[in-house]
């Protein structure tokens, strides 16, 4: 907070993440120095600081066009102090606490700046397969219903997650869990090649096949691990049971409760943190703030005509 403590250090350190081989036209792509200028700021004529003139395509911009701070009010310092806070922490962070540290006018602003930046950190379409030995296996995110058993799940929200034993974690939230939907999931996400671990659940058990190896565990009889002898593997979803265990204490200490349809938005902030626990806190949101770009997240619906 003591060195981003103006709008224009932390503009100027979110430049260098954005732009580190210098600015680049977020409307034609043009990242030619000599036909991009810099405005210079003149509140009389209402020409904002960070303001940028590309030749090519005549458009203005700043930093934040094309990304979650796009057409937001909060200072930049605010935004950045923001995205370490929720990269940095451990578990999560109200929007409750970011209202009251960084001084924000109402509890909906922190909030949306809140959801803003997990929708950056999210990786809605992934290019990279996870390797390796990846376990897959599912949790139902809510209350219990009054008057319904343990395994009542039709007021709760499903999550699969992907943990790469050792790496990264990938979550989605599905409105059902069927063998169609755990299949398009593990597919577009885990190479081939990879040994896939998982229950004695039916959800795997074709696509399974298409992998080099498909382990599992019995957990109707208290198996959680098993070492192979013939192979050398270790089955096991102890990974992934960890995962859902420290999210679930995350989420329930500190938001008490999440809204059906933001789960996956919470769940890719959990996941960043984890795919990145062995980083500093610093390159965690650096990390973070790369994401943002080509973001732009909004809960009211436009009005603009097309």
């Amino acid at each position: 907070m003591q060195r981003f403590s103006t709008e224009e250090s932390a503009r100027a350190y979110f430049e260098h993440i954005r732009w580190p081989n210098g600015p680049t036209c977020p409307h034609c792509g043009n990242s030619s120095s000599d036909r991009i200028y810099k405005v210079t700021a003149n509140p009389e004529r209402k020409i904002r600081d960070g303001l940028y003139k590309c030749a090519e395509c005549l458009q203005g911009f700043t930093v934040t066009v094309g990304t979650v701070m796009e057409d937001s009010h909060l200072p930049l310092n605010k935004w950045l102090i923001a995205f370490y806070m929720m990269c940095a922490s451990k578990t999560q962070v109200s929007a409750l606490q970011l209202q009251r540290q960084l001084e924000i006018g109402s509890y909906r602003t922190a909030w949306f700046l809140c959801h803003r930046i997990r929708y950056a950190l999210k990786e809605a379409d992934p290019r990279d397969l996870l390797v390796g030995t990846v376990e897959a296996d599912e949790t139902y995110i809510g209350g219990k219903a009054r008057g319904k058993g343990r395994g009542y799940v039709k007021n709760k929200t499903a999550v699969v997650s992907l943990v790469e034993r050792g790496g990264r974690v990938r979550s989605r939230a599905l409105d059902t869990v069927n063998s169609e939907d755990i299949t398009s999931l593990l597919r577009a996400n885990v190479a081939s090649d990879a040994c896939l671990n998982t229950d004695e659940s039916p959800l795997y058990k074709k696509v399974g096949k298409e992998f080099f190896a498909h382990d599992t565990v019995n957990h109707s009889i208290e198996e959680y691990a098993r070492n192979d002898k013939k192979t050398g593997r270790k089955a096991t979803t102890n990974a992934a049971e960890g995962f859902f265990g420290n999210s679930k204490r995350s989420i329930d200490g500190t938001h008490h409760h999440i809204g059906r349809k933001h789960v996956g938005l919470y769940f890719a902030e959990l996941d960043h943190k984890y795919s990145n626990r062995k980083l500093t806190d610093g390159a965690r949101t650096q990390d973070g703030i790369k994401k943002m770009e080509g973001k732009r997240l909004i809960l009211r619906p436009s009005t603009k005509q097309v």
